[in-house]
C-alpha cells in the first residue's frame, strides 16, 4: 500500500505526466457528459423498449461500445466504430489499390491524405447508418418522440447531430493521443467498456444471491476463471519469440563496433487487439444493412448473425479474427525491410545468409508463431458464449473474453507502460518491481 502511495506521489510530481492525465481526465468526462446529451425531440423517459432490444444481442454490444449511449437516444449514439469501418475499408485499399500503395511509401504527407480519406468515408457510413439508428428509434420507441414533430425534418436533423456526434468522439480520441495520455480511440472504446462494468457486475451479484443453493460459490467460481482469463490474455498480448542477431565487427580508428549479439522480440500476438476490433466491426454490418428492423422481419442469416451467443455468429467470428490477424501482422511487419537494416548494419542471423534468406526466415517465423496466435486470441474473443451456457448473466458473460477484455487488457497495459516510462526517464521507481510493462505497441500502431 506504501508502495502504491509512493507511486502515485512520483506521477503527480512529474509535471508533463499530471498535465497529460488532467487532460486525458477532462476529455473523458466531456464523453461520459455527452453520452447523456439526448437527441432534440426525444423524451428520455419514453426510451424503455429502445433499453429492452439492447439488453441483448448485438446490439447490447454495440452499445457497451458506445458506453450506453446507443440506448439513451444519446448524440454520441453511434459511438466510434463508423471509424473503425471506415479504418478498414482504407486499410484494404492499401493493399488492393496502387494508388493507397502509393500513398503509404510517401511517408508523413501520404498517412495524412490517407487519414484524410478515413474521415470522409467515416462521414459517409455515418450519413447510411445515423437514418437506419433514426428509424429503429421511431419503431421501438416511437411514443418518445415529442407529439407533433415533423419527421422529414427531424430525421435530416438528427442525422446531422449523430454524424457531428460521432466525428467530434473521433476528436476527443486524437486529442487524448497527442496531448493526453495516448492510444485516443483504443482509450474512447475502453471508457466505454469500463462504464458498463460496475452495472454488469451488481447484476451478477443480485441474480446469484437470488438462488437458493451455492449461488455465491459459483460467483466465486466466476471471479477465479475471470482472473484466469485476464492472465491469459496479459500473456497473449505480451508473449514474444526472440531471434538472435550477431553484429560483425567493424574497426574505424581505434574504436571498435559491433561484434554484440542481439536479439529481435517478434510478438506472438504481432497485431494486438486490432484484429478483434476490426472483425467485430464487420459483425456489426447485417444491423446496419437491415436498419435495425427487428428480428421478426430478419431473415434467417440476419438472425444468426445477430446472435452473439449461437454457433454460426461465433464461428464466423473466430474465422474473422484469425484472417484479420494475418493481415494485420502483414502491412505492420515487413521482413524484407527487416533483413535490409540488418544487411546495412552488418548484422546476421547465424546460419542463415543475409538478404532473401533473412527476409523468407523471418516470415517463416511469424507465420509459425501468427498461427497459434491467432487461434488463441479467437478462443478468447468467444469465450464469453461459453459463460453464457453455465448461466452467467449475458452483460457480465461479456467481460470474460472477446472485445471488451482484450481491449480493457490491451490498452490498459499500453497506459501503464506510458506512466512507467515517464516514471523511469525521472529516475523513479516503476510500477512493478518484478521488471517493466510490456505493452501491446511495440510493433504496432495503436489508435
Amino acid at each position: 500500500m506504501r508502495k502504491a502511495i509512493e507511486t502515485l506521489k512520483n506521477i503527480w510530481k512529474i509535471e508533463d505526466l499530471r498535465q497529460q492525465i488532467l487532460i486525458t481526465i477532462l476529455f473523458v468526462a466531456i464523453y461520459r457528459f455527452g453520452s447523456y446529451v439526448v437527441l432534440p425531440g426525444i423524451n428520455p423517459t419514453m426510451l424503455t423498449q429502445l433499453h429492452q432490444q439492447t439488453s441483448e444481442g448485438l446490439l447490447a454490444l454495440l452499445n457497451m461500445f458506445s458506453g450506453g449511449a446507443f440506448s439513451n437516444a444519446s448524440i454520441f449514439a453511434l459511438g466510434i466504430m463508423p471509424y473503425i469501418s471506415a479504418s478498414i475499408v482504407i486499410q484494404l485499399l492499401a493493399i488492393a489499390v496502387p494508388y493507397f500503395q502509393k500513398l503509404q511509401r510517401e511517408g508523413e504527407s501520404g498517412r495524412r491524405k490517407i487519414n484524410q480519406y478515413t474521415r470522409y468515408l467515416t462521414i459517409a457510413i455515418l450519413c447510411v447508418q445515423a437514418p437506419s439508428y433514426l428509424i429503429n428509434l421511431k419503431m421501438q420507441a416511437g411514443p418518445a418522440l415529442n407529439p407533433g414533430i415533423d419527421w422529414t425534418f427531424f430525421i435530416i436533423m438528427s442525422t446531422l447531430i449523430l454524424t457531428a456526434g460521432s466525428m467530434f468522439i473521433l476528436w476527443l480520441g486524437e486529442r487524448i493521443t497527442d496531448k493526453g495520455i495516448g492510444n485516443g480511440i483504443s482509450f474512447i472504446i475502453l471508457i466505454g467498456i469500463i462504464a458498463r462494468l460496475p452495472q454488469s457486475l451488481f447484476q451478477e451479484i443480485v441474480s446469484r444471491i437470488s438462488e437458493k443453493t451455492g449461488g455465491l460459490i459459483m460467483f466465486l467460481f466466476e471471479i477465479i476463471f475471470l482472473l484466469f482469463v485476464i492472465g491469459a490474455a496479459i500473456m497473449l498480448v505480451q508473449g514474444t519469440r526472440k531471434i538472435p542477431v550477431q553484429y560483425a565487427r567493424k574497426i574505424v580508428g581505434n574504436k571498435q563496433y559491433g561484434g554484440a549479439r542481439q536479439y529481435i522480440p517478434l510478438k506472438v500476438n504481432a497485431s494486438g487487439v486490432m484484429p478483434i476490433i476490426f472483425a467485430q466491426a464487420i459483425m456489426f454490418i447485417p444491423i446496419t444493412l437491415i436498419g435495425f428492423t427487428g428480428a421478426e422481419s430478419a431473415s434467417s442469416f440476419v438472425q444468426a448473425m445477430s446472435d452473439i451467443t449461437g454457433f454460426w455468429y461465433n464461428f464466423v467470428f473466430a474465422v474473422l479474427i484469425v484472417l484479420f490477424t494475418y493481415f494485420y501482422t502483414a502491412i505492420t511487419i515487413n521482413p524484407n525491410q527487416m533483413a535490409e537494416d540488418m544487411k546495412r548494419n552488418n548484422g546476421f542471423i547465424p546460419g542463415i545468409k543475409p538478404g532473401k534468406n533473412t527476409a523468407e526466415y523471418i516470415d517463416e517465423i511469424m507465420s509459425r508463431i501468427t498461427l497459434p496466435g491467432s487461434f488463441f486470441l479467437a478462443l478468447i474473443a468467444i469465450i464469453p458464449a461459453f459463460a453464457g451456457l453455465f448461466g452467467v448473466k449475458t452483460d457480465f458473460a461479456r467481460f470474460f473474453g472477446g472485445t471488451s477484455l482484450l481491449i480493457l487488457v490491451g490498452v490498459v497495459l499500453d497506459t501503464l507502460q506510458q506512466v512507467e516510462s515517464h516514471l523511469l526517464m525521472r529516475h523513479y521507481d516503476g510500477l512493478l518491481k518484478s521488471g517493466r510493462i510490456k505493452g501491446r505497441s511495440g510493433n504496432v500502431a495503436a489508435y
